[in-house]
């Protein structure tokens, strides 16, 4: 049958050979000349296709264009000397700089911002966006936070130093990496307190092949370290249900926020801690880790397009919270001794970068 098929097309090679040589020189000059700029078209369509999907690449030293790309070869080269077990992922997002700000910014066509912070003299006046800037949202005690502030916090050089560079981590289980020790530095006196949920934990990580230390600070992260009625258990339609990991709670009063966390929690059948958080695990993995938002970074800010969107599946409202997370989780790497174990951080490229750094 194969045969067959190969003679055929061989056969009609053969039959368009003959009949172009009975074609007039001008017409087969045409003809080639018609070729020749499908070919470019098609040429340039593919290199333009290929020009705007985001693309990975792994970091090497030299492969890094500063003059596209200000300020990162520096601080990538630094990080890596003194880490040289560690990788570092070049995330070209395709994205350019000043449509990213504008889109993760404040709106009249939106209801509520993408960004908060929080209700405090910590941060300057003109962190708060002008739109709404007195209004409270969520329960009460955050803000709108303006264009400035998004871009402090989204500036990927400002978040290439030790201090801050575990917003970057892939989130994914390293053998050795994460250790129970680890996880019991961060939990004691907390309400994840104890061997058995910090085996748990790691177990956890390890099945659904997520770094353990990151589940660990996301409930801290969550829940306070005392935990709250969502970790404790809450009361909803009768049921008692947990919900560890604040999923759905959205709203801009305390019970609106607990009734919706509590209802999906009751949707799933989160009857007992135990199954929150191994339904709140494949949650997050489903929802976020599985379509490439698999940063502290990414959850935060959906510069993503793996699902065909942008900026709308961002996992917490909370601008600070990758900071905030990544310092829990370098703690517990420093405590566990494993800070130098191979780890590897994706770092977003955006277009039109200007040269300064996004300034507090």
């Amino acid at each position: 049958m194969k045969n067959n098929k190969f003679e055929k097309i061989n056969n009609l090679i053969k039959k368009v050979k003959r009949e172009i040589k009975y074609i007039p020189i001008r017409i087969k000059i045409s003809f080639v000349m018609i070729l020749i700029i499908i070919i470019a078209l098609i040429s340039v369509s593919i290199f333009i296709v290929d020009e705007s999907q985001q693309k990975y690449e792994i970091y090497e030293g030299t492969n890094l264009k500063e003059e596209k790309y200000p300020g990162y070869k520096e601080l990538l080269d630094n990080l890596q000397a003194s880490h040289p077990n560690w990788t570092f992922t070049l995330f070209y997002t395709r994205l350019d700089w000043e449509e990213v700000i504008s889109n993760e910014g404040h709106s009249d066509t939106r209801t509520n911002p993408l960004n908060l912070i929080p209700d405090s003299s910590e941060y300057p006046e003109d962190w708060r966006c002008e739109i709404d800037k007195d209004k409270r949202f969520d329960n009460g005690t955050w803000l709108c936070a303006s264009d400035k502030a998004i871009r402090h916090q989204m500036d990927p050089r400002n978040i290439l130093n030790e201090e801050n560079i575990f917003q970057f981590v892939e989130l994914k289980y390293t053998q050795g990496a994460q250790t129970v020790g680890g996880i019991k530095s961060l939990t004691e006196n907390s309400f994840l307190a104890g061997d058995s949920i910090a085996k748990a934990l790691i177990q956890a990580g390890e099945n659904a092949n997520l770094d353990a230390y990151f589940i660990t600070s996301r409930l801290i992260q969550e829940q306070g370290r005392k935990g709250t009625v969502l970790s404790r258990g809450y009361e909803y339609n009768g049921e008692i249900v947990y919900n560890p990991f604040n999923i759905r709670a959205t709203g801009n009063s305390r019970e609106e926020i607990l009734q919706n966390a509590a209802q999906y929690a009751y949707e799933q059948g989160w009857d007992s801690l135990e199954e929150a958080l191994i339904g709140g695990i494949n949650f997050v993995k489903n929802d976020y880790i599985d379509i490439g938002q698999n940063t502290l970074y990414l959850q935060k800010f959906d510069i993503v397009n793996q699902d065909g969107e942008l900026y709308t599946n961002q996992y917490m409202q909370n601008l600070l919270a990758p900071e905030s997370e990544a310092s829990n989780m370098k703690s517990i790497y420093e405590a566990s001794d494993t800070v130098d174990a191979n780890l590897n951080f994706i770092i977003p490229l955006y277009e039109n970068m200007p040269e300064e750094f996004s300034e507090y």
